[in-house]
């Protein structure tokens, strides 16, 4: 969801050319899956078209990308065992460092209803939108 709603809003503010994301997991499973059908559904209902295969994370991720973005803090551990990730430590965050409202862990949707995947899409999306305008001022 997160890859999908930040692909979208850089695409409506014009940013694409100065932006590249690619969402993964820290586990080996799912690999090659698209998203959850609910999540699909969510973001569809929400206006966010969606394309994505699920792939796992890698050392060379850490070294390509600007900014790793950890959803819970499962994850955050996950990604910060990495052989590599210490000499990447101020880019390794969580996304609800970027929410106006809490911080904290973007919850998991997986075992509920379609309330959840709303309620992590309006999370995601009001966190997203501040991630974006905090580091497009830096291209300025």
């Amino acid at each position: 969801m997160a890859e999908a709603i930040f692909n979208y809003k850089i695409s409506e503010k014009g940013l694409s050319d100065a932006f590249e994301s690619d969402s993964c997991g820290t586990a080996n499973y799912h690999i090659g899956l698209s998203p959850d059908h609910r999540a699909i559904r969510n973001l569809l209902k929400n206006q966010v078209p969606v394309s994505h295969a699920a792939r796992q994370l890698t050392e060379a991720d850490l070294d390509y990308f600007d900014l790793i973005l950890a959803m819970d803090q499962r994850n955050y551990d996950h990604i910060t065992r990495l052989p590599n990730a210490i000499i990447h430590q101020h880019k390794i965050k969580l996304m609800r460092d970027y929410d106006p409202l809490e911080t904290g862990e973007v919850p998991d949707p997986y075992y509920g209803g379609d309330e959840g995947f709303q309620e992590v899409f309006e999370i995601l999306d009001r966190s997203i939108e501040m991630m974006i305008k905090a580091h497009s001022q830096e291209l300025n």
